[in-house]
């Protein structure tokens, strides 16, 4: 039996692999790539040039690889590449990227994407993350490994989303979230770090303590940005993970989120 519903329409210049599943009414345009044991639902748009992988399953009424809503994109070749085992549920929209930026707007593996999530041209979005319901990301943001977005929350043009971070439902961000810090509010602010998350990751005691010493060194302690860096630097080289908060402050370019 066809795993490919005689009512969706797919342009015979797509790639799709012989086991994909692709439900009624669904649209896929030419330079389209699907990789194996993707399941895609009825009334989804999938145009290109898009690269899905392998596992993912994509629901209905999801507009995935659509030209991007940049005022500056006049119909260049550009892409969207997505990794493998990822949900990504109703009404989600997933823009390809400019050639202002590298072209390409790439989302990573493992993620799940709740209803109405949108991710806008040339973003970059790691593996592990969850967008709650709503979340929505502008052009140029790039989202870490396992970072975690509320429901609603919306994230400024070029911001950086640090690993590991969190946003409250409803969150306004303006400014990079260091790894593994917890904001809410709008505009957001800094409300400590997620350390119950950490436990259930299996971050010993040890590690949790000199991450929340490496918090309060950056945050409550009424250093200078410089200073406080320049004192984690030791406790950087012991652990990786307070080097990867160090790291992603260093590399901010907006001012991180206070």
């Amino acid at each position: 039996m066809s795993r490919i519903h005689p009512l969706a329409i797919i342009d015979p210049a797509a790639r799709l692999a012989d086991d994909v599943e692709v439900g009624p009414w669904t649209l896929i345009g030419p330079d389209v790539e699907i990789g194996a044991g993707t399941v895609i639902g009825s009334h989804v748009v999938l145009k290109g040039p898009t690269t899905i992988g392998r596992g993912n399953r994509i629901f209905q009424f999801a507009s995935v690889g659509e030209d991007c809503q940049d005022k500056k994109y006049k119909g260049e070749p550009t892409r969207l590449i997505i990794g493998d085992n990822n949900v990504i549920r109703e009404g989600c929209t997933l823009h390809r990227g400019t050639v202002q930026d590298q072209g390409v707007t790439r989302i990573g593996s493992n993620n799940l994407l709740m209803a109405y999530v949108h991710i806008a041209h040339d973003c970059i979005v790691g593996d592990n993350i969850i967008m709650a319901n709503n979340a929505t990301i502008a052009g140029h943001v790039h989202v870490g490994d396992g970072a975690i977005l509320g429901g609603y929350t919306t994230v400024h043009q070029f911001c950086h989303i640090g690993a590991w971070s969190m946003s409250a439902a409803n969150s306004a961000v303006f400014k990079d979230i260091p790894a593994f810090v917890m904001v809410g509010g709008n505009p957001a602010s800094a409300h400590g770090m997620n350390f119950e998350g950490m436990r259930r990751r299996g971050y010993s005691q040890e590690l949790i303590t000199a991450l929340r010493r490496a918090y309060k060194v950056v945050y409550r302690q009424g250093k200078t940005l410089q200073d406080a860096l320049q004192e984690l630097e030791e406790e950087a080289t012991q652990f990786p993970e307070v080097a990867l908060y160090r790291d992603s402050i260093l590399a901010s370019t907006r001012g991180i989120t206070r």
